[in-house]
């Protein structure tokens, strides 16, 4: 007679995780930070510690273990502690089917739906269930979103000791969390660490030498620095494309628990951000200078690096993307081309986005091939792939002009010598520096102001001198960290 309900909204919500090129965490979007992944997807040692932490009887039990719950009746009934001792499947009804509540009514319906559900279900549906939701701190529900928090790895690639390590914080997250920077907290968990893999050595899980052999894992430092100043503008450029291929909106997309991958280079993006900080230090009070940077693949269009402003919690505006940068003499060597779509009216526009300008040179070395921007190489969920990217391109230059572009040199081979173009003279406002081959195409923009301040609008500045390497330092500084 006994239902056993549908999980809550919010256990089944999804956040949706950005990844770089290479694979490397570059951040989520989501009210929940949690993504739900198959128990074939966890290690079986990760499993038998959760089980050894958690409910050493999960294997063979009922769903329920009725000395916990009687200690747990006496306890309610007479004033006395909370007691815990609940199995796996009772937590999981817990957290996932029913309210936090704590009465006797709610326990005991909580103990005839663990029933119901170990005899309608798996043990291997109860385990995945269980850690999809279960919290592990750090903000993250489920065992995909703890080892991407606590160690930046998936829950397929943990280890036996970072394994021990989650089952252990399970027992008290909000305060595990603080492991690994927290020397106290850290000594404490160590020691229920080892307490569950001494649990996994008695029962067979894992051999003596194998215990023996295990070592305490190194912890991602907690709380995290603030990714705010970059990551967010890389997530913002890719998000919006990803819910555009997908027909969604950005909201969609941030609750339904994608993957998307994304075709930038985090590495190199940081080094970028490194080199504008540095170049940075001597610009007076008053001013503040804009970078932007922007590195394409010729003839496929995947943009790498993305840099479009200091600090994402200051200033929103990507100025890669959508600011609109005097040109000057950048664009002198395309005056007299006759351009094809989507470059036609680019050699009249006043003041380009970085991003375009990044592309007519991209053409350039792409012997007058131009291909779209694109920031989203594949959307997955759970196993199945929605999106995958494939290269936009059309003849947009014609060839013979593009190579003069190269100085007459063989552009899948060569490199050659940057093409620089500033505008004004003494004072300037904007400098670009372009360098580009067949394998990577580079542009950067500078351009200062003076901040608003009051009711006084900001106003344009010109480019402090500490400044004056800036532009072909961050050019080669980006081509170095992508080719090295």
């Amino acid at each position: 007679m006994t239902d056993v309900p549908e999980p809550h909204p919010e256990t089944v919500m999804q956040s949706t995780v950005f990844l770089d090129t290479s694979g490397a965490y570059l951040g989520r979007r989501g009210p929940v930070d949690r993504q739900d992944v198959a128990l074939a997807q966890v290690p079986r040692p990760v499993q038998d510690a959760v089980i050894a932490a958690e409910n050493r009887s999960f294997r063979t039990d009922s769903g329920i273990s009725p000395s916990a719950i009687a200690r747990a009746t006496l306890a309610a009934m007479t004033g006395g502690a909370r007691q815990g001792g609940s199995t796996i499947t009772q937590q999981y009804v817990k957290n996932a089917l029913l309210s936090p509540e704590q009465s006797l009514s709610r326990k005991a319906r909580e103990a005839l739906i663990a029933v119901k559900l170990d005899r309608t279900h798996s043990k291997d549906d109860i385990l995945e269930g269980y850690l999809n939701t279960v919290y592990f701190g750090r903000g993250a529900a489920g065992i995909q979103s703890a080892a991407r928090n606590y160690f930046g790895v998936d829950a397929h690639d943990l280890t036996l000791a970072q394994g021990a390590a989650l089952a252990a914080i399970i027992n008290l997250p909000s305060y595990y969390e603080r492991a690994g920077s927290d020397a106290k907290v850290t000594a404490t968990l160590q020691r229920r660490w080892a307490w569950v893999l001494d649990a996994m050595a008695a029962s067979g899980d894992i051999t003596a030498a194998r215990r023996a052999g295990a070592t305490f894992p190194a912890f991602r430092f907690y709380p995290p620095g603030d990714t705010d100043g970059q990551r967010q503008y890389l997530i913002d450029a890719a998000a919006s494309e990803a819910a555009g291929r997908l027909g969604i909106t950005e909201d969609q997309l941030a609750r339904g628990g994608y993957t998307v991958h994304t075709t930038f280079d985090l590495a190199a993006q940081d080094e970028t951000a490194e080199r504008v900080d540095e170049g940075t230090k001597g610009v007076p009070d008053g001013t503040r200078v804009h970078a932007a940077v922007v590195a394409l693949v010729p003839g496929d269009g995947a943009v790498r690096v993305l840099y479009g402003g200091a600090d994402y919690a200051r200033q929103p505006f990507n100025d890669a993307l959508d600011g609109a940068v005097e040109a000057g003499t950048a664009l002198q060597p395309f005056r007299d081309m006759k351009l094809a779509a989507p470059l036609t009216d680019l050699p009249r526009t006043a003041a380009p986005t970085p991003l375009r300008l990044a592309s007519a040179y991209a053409t350039a070395a792409a012997r007058g091939t131009y291909a779209t921007p694109y920031t989203v190489t594949k959307i997955t969920r759970a196993a199945d792939t929605l999106y995958t990217a494939r290269p936009r391109t059309s003849a947009t230059m014609p060839t013979v002009l593009a190579d003069t572009l190269t100085k007459g040199r063989h552009i899948a081979y060569d490199l050659y010598d940057p093409l620089t173009a500033y505008t004004g003279t003494a004072g300037r406002r904007t400098r670009w520096q372009s360098i580009y081959d067949g394998q990577l195409a580079v542009t950067v923009a500078l351009f200062a102001e003076h901040p608003a301040k009051g009711k006084h609008p900001a106003t344009p500045a010109p480019l402090p001198a500490a400044t004056s390497q800036l532009a072909p330092d961050l050019a080669g500084t980006a081509r170095t960290a992508l080719l090295s």
